[in-house]
């Protein structure tokens, strides 16, 4: 059975995979909170009325952390398929490269042209935090997905799954294939990603238990989620480790750059690559026996989920508090959790058993 990603009220198991312990949202009737959320400065604070009208037209603009990178372009995908059902105007900008302020000058373009709503994957959360308040102090809802903005300055946040959820998983992992034990390195994206370093954070942490006293983390080193880069990022691993036991990629141009050296190396069969993937990108290395399993969420669906949230706080009908509610389309009804956070769903781990199944 297909393990899917997407969820309406209840989390979808994930059986024997090893992805365990991943929140999924609750859900409450969308006319049964009523919420304030503290307004701009100087104005009054808002009022969510879950009853009200989803507005037409409303000016979506999506800003991932680089553009022509195949994971965003699956996310900013979703999020154009919920703007045009929607009926909204959709507009997708950002830099090529995810340095820390790469993306500061397209906020501000985007608060000179009076987007309604401005969704980010934040490159930095503290970088692109003054500019996306100088959005909310105009009036623009502000979306961050995949990588959170300090809370501060965001109205809701998309969370791919839990943090610790995710970071879990990924020791799991990783101690499958060391066999409970022996040398482990992480390959990032970039020193400042949120999400990367929250995840990383995680993974410490669970080193520390009883239980994984045998995995030893040997180094943590960045590829700035470029596939050369992140190629001679895992060949100096390596080079530096050679009794490295498993590569741990939680950025998905890492892990298919070091497949890609790990599948043409003499570390082939002995050096193991794991983390989060896209299955189109993965496929052939799982099938050539480089990869045994990595997980992954559906990427369309975070986009698709953003969409949603920010047309549903731009019509009033929530203002990001805890508690309220929203119908997301097709992925049904979500609740916002503590701190603004909304979770898509626990997240799909991909072997040989079941890649063939997925096509993203």
């Amino acid at each position: 059975m297909i393990r899917h990603l997407r969820r309406t009220v209840a989390p979808v198991a994930l059986g024997a995979v090893v992805v365990l312990g991943l929140a999924a949202c609750g859900g409450t009737t969308r006319d049964s909170v009523e919420a304030e959320q503290p307004g701009p400065a100087g104005e009054p604070a808002a009022t969510a009325d879950p009853n009200a009208p989803t507005r037409e037209g409303l000016k979506i603009a999506f800003l991932p952390k680089q553009l022509n990178n195949p994971y965003s372009d699956v996310e900013t995908g979703g999020g154009e398929e919920a703007v045009t059902e929607l009926k909204g105007e959709y507009k997708l900008v950002g830099p090529n490269d995810a340095s820390a302020s790469s993306q500061v000058s397209y906020i501000n373009t985007l608060i000179q042209q009076q987007q309604d709503v401005i969704t980010i994957a934040a490159n930095d959360a503290n970088a692109v935090c003054p500019s996306l308040q100088q959005a909310r102090d105009a009036g623009i809802k502000v979306v961050s997905f995949d990588s959170d903005a300090a809370p501060e300055c965001r109205d809701v946040f998309i969370n791919q799954a839990t943090t610790e959820g995710i970071g879990q998983g990924l020791v799991q992992m990783a101690s499958t294939l060391a066999g409970g034990q022996g040398e482990i390195a992480i390959l990032s994206a970039t020193p400042n990603a949120t999400n990367q370093n929250a995840w990383i954070e995680v993974v410490e942490q669970e080193l520390q238990k009883p239980e994984n006293s045998g995995l030893q983390l040997v180094a943590t080193v960045y590829g700035n989620d470029d596939d050369q880069k992140s190629f001679q990022e895992a060949q100096g691993l390596l080079a530096t480790h050679p009794n490295l036991k498993v590569i741990v990629a939680p950025t998905t141009v890492g892990i298919a750059a070091a497949a890609r050296y790990i599948s043409g190396s003499e570390y082939k069969g002995r050096v193991a690559v794991t983390g989060l993937g896209l299955p189109n990108q993965m496929r052939e290395f799982v099938k050539d026996g480089t990869v045994a399993q990595f997980a992954l969420w559906n990427p369309a669906d975070i986009g698709y989920l953003a969409g949603y949230a920010g047309a549903a706080l731009a019509s009033g009908q929530i203002t990001g508090a805890e508690g309220e509610t929203f119908s997301a389309g097709k992925l049904g009804e979500y609740t916002i959790g503590a701190g603004g956070e909304v979770v898509l769903g626990p997240p799909t781990v991909f072997d040989a058993s079941n890649i063939d199944q997925f096509d993203f």
